[in-house]
């Protein structure tokens, strides 16, 4: 029997399922068409980026650093350009097979591999670390010949820092390093336009100059969009912001007349800091010994890393800026002029001088009796015996009211980092500085000592030398700094930096001259005559030798039982001309003994250069590192005939 099939019912379902199918074949249309909108509308702009950025690179392009130069012009810190042999360890797939195969086509000495292994272990993978510098041009093409051979390793060509004179003014200049990660970490906090002027920067100021102007010297960062291969490699630049070179920083150190004073000292330790009264610009800041700063710039090896770091001597530690001494009897003349303003005393008194001063049934000592004395004949002749008379009727306080504003004790603002505070004491410092209640409380016989720069003072040059500037230039006091002006590479403007306004002290004319004028006695009659003998000019000074250990009431001091680290600082503090002074300077010569030996004659040989053109010759030197020095016998030279610069390397009781 033959079913008679509803053709209308099957037609109706025919046409429900071609609507269905043809419901969901627009719905998939709807569905690829709103993709392409959202795509090609909506996500336009940040899939076309991504786009170009498959295809482009973005590459910092550094700027080169500025230099640094002297008040005359000498270059202090430079760069030049060489290749550089770099491995980016994300590509390198053995690292030991790698070195081991440069090593037969090229030198990589153990130090080189010293030198990258520990600057792998401080980077990113993804940084390019050199393996070796200063390649040669055959080193060069020997490489590229057998590029092939070694992904990951490329030779590039950068600016390497350089400091010509070696360890010359090197605590001033300072060095540029790799930057660490706490500096990336400071960096990170720094805002999104300066930390986008460090993108690619790989090195940075790490001590003096360096480090103080490093914003200076950097420049501004460049940038280059760049086409690349599959490989990742440039193939060419399709767009360029050149960067800007950093400024020029212009020192007001004289770079001759630093080298001169680091020769006179020798292998001695010590400091000096020489300083213009007029304005507080720094004519020389010695730190000696010294250290080379080259040796930092491609990242120093263990080796003469170890060597600074563990040294007797301490080359890393500057000495003019963190290192304190008590400043023996070179405080008198301050000592003096603060009784005067302050009425302890009148210059006119007399007293008399036994050679020794009893206090508690403690006697302090002199260097000799000297009978009657009053405030000239003190300071000329050092006496002791004056001294701790004064400061038992002054008394802690008002000695340290008094000092505060002349910068003892106190952070000056130059302008170079890491500057120390030292210690001017007071009752209130040793009852912060203290715990136990014994330990806190001021005792009088402990102010006696302080009158004459012996005690818990302790003073850093640099204060020393700004209290004479002051000093000398009648009360009026200037903010010392290091740097004159920065100069703009591009344009070659110079800017001078502007310092606060000086300040005041408000000294009494006739005070100031007093102490002035037994300084310049100390000079012709006093404590230094044989050492300024015959000099073309006038100068004020006072000579001071200094405890490094405490010596008992009883003993007697003699350097020959001592320790070369225990005997005595020498020191030195100074000023000339008298009438009009150019120059005010503070020096100490660690361990040396008594000061009118070893660093007078320093002092003498640094205002024979300023005020006379005078650079000493071989003989001179060598007789006032020994402490023989004592008459003018440098040769006459003026400043452009001076051996210089150096060729440039190829690619207890205080006695006067």
């Amino acid at each position: 029997m033959t079913e008679i099939r509803n053709v209308e019912a099957d037609l109706a379902q025919f046409r429900t399922r071609v609507l269905l199918i043809g419901l969901t074949v627009v719905f998939g249309f709807g569905l690829i068409a709103a993709r392409m909108v959202y795509l090609q509308v909506v996500r336009h702009d940040d899939l076309l980026a991504q786009a170009e950025s498959n295809r482009t690179a973005v590459l910092p392009v550094v700027p080169n650093r500025g230099q640094i130069l002297d008040r005359n012009g000498r270059v202090l810190a430079t760069n030049y350009s060489a290749y550089t042999l770099e491995i980016t360890p994300s590509r390198v797939q053995d690292m030991d097979e790698t070195i081991a195969g440069l090593g037969q086509l090229l030198e990589i000495t153990p130090r080189d591999q010293r030198r990258f292994r520990k600057l792998l272990e401080e980077s990113h993978r993804f940084d390019s670390l050199p393996l070796r510098t200063r390649l040669t041009d055959e080193e060069v093409a020997r490489f590229t010949a057998q590029r092939y051979r070694f992904p990951g390793v490329d030779v590039r060509a950068r600016l390497l820092r350089q400091y010509p004179n070696g360890d010359v003014a090197s605590h001033v200049i300072g060095y540029i390093g790799r930057i660490n990660q706490r500096e990336t970490e400071a960096i990170a906090d720094w805002p999104e336009e300066e930390q986008a002027n460090y993108r690619g920067t790989e090195y940075i100021g790490k001590l003096g100059a360096e480090q103080s102007y490093e914003r200076e010297l950097h420049g501004t960062t460049g940038f280059q969009r760049v086409e690349t291969s599959a490989g990742g490699r440039a193939v060419r630049a399709l767009a360029n912001t050149p960067a800007t070179p950093g400024n020029t920083v212009v020192l007001s150190i004289d770079i001759q007349l630093q080298k001169l004073i680091e020769d006179m000292y020798g292998e001695r330790r010590g400091a000096l800091v020489a300083i213009d009264p007029r304005s507080g610009e720094v004519l020389a800041f010695v730190s000696k010994p010294t250290f080379d700063p080259n040796l930092f710039v491609e990242g120093i090896d263990v080796e003469n890393w170890r060597a600074l770091n563990e040294s007797v001597d301490k080359p890393l530690l500057n000495r003019a800026l963190r290192g304190t001494y008590p400043p023996g009897s070179t405080y008198k003349p301050f000592m003096a002029l603060g009784a005067l303003e302050t009425g302890t005393r009148s210059a006119s008194m007399v007293m008399n001088d036994p050679g020794v001063w009893t206090f508690g049934g403690h006697n302090f000592r002199s260097h000799g009796a000297l009978g009657p004395v009053d405030m000239h004949r003190s300071i000329v002749k050092s006496s002791n015996t004056y001294y701790y008379s004064l400061a038992n009727d002054m008394g802690v306080d008002t000695m340290h009211d008094f000092m505060k504003p002349l910068g003892f004790g106190q952070i000056t603002g130059i302008d170079l980092r890491g500057e120390v505070r030292g210690v001017l004491p007071s009752q209130a410092w040793k009852r912060n500085t203290y715990k136990r209640p014994e330990q806190q409380r001021w005792y009088p016989g402990e102010t006696i000592s302080l009158g004459i720069g012996q005690g818990y003072n302790n003073f850093t040059m640099l204060q020393l030398a700004q209290a004479m500037a002051t000093l000398a230039n009648g009360g009026v006091q200037y903010k010392p700094h290091l740097t004159m002006a920065t100069e703009n590479v591009l344009t070659r403007e110079r800017v001078p930096l502007p310092g606060p306004p000086p300040v005041n002290l408000g000294y009494k004319p006739e005070n100031v001259r007093v102490v002035l004028n037994a300084m310049q006695a100390v000079t012709t009659d006093g404590t230094s005559t044989r050492v300024f003998a015959g000099a073309g000019y006038t100068s004020g000074g006072k000579t001071g030798t200094a405890q490094a250990v405490t010596i008992g009431q009883k003993d007697r001091y003699d350097s020959r039982r001592l320790e070369e680290h225990q005997r005595d600082h020498s020191l030195y503090l100074a000023f000339a001309p008298a009438d009009k002074p150019r120059v005010a300077l503070a020096l100490i010569v660690e361990n040396a003994g008594f000061g009118a030996a070893h660093a007078a004659p320093i002092a003498r040989r640094v205002f024979d250069y300023l005020l006379m053109d005078q650079y000493p010759n071989p003989q001179d030197l060598a007789a006032v590192r020994v402490g023989q020095a004592s008459s003018p016998i440098g040769t006459p030279l003026k400043a452009s005939a001076m051996p210089w610069p150096p060729e440039a390397p190829a690619s207890a009781a205080s006695v006067p």
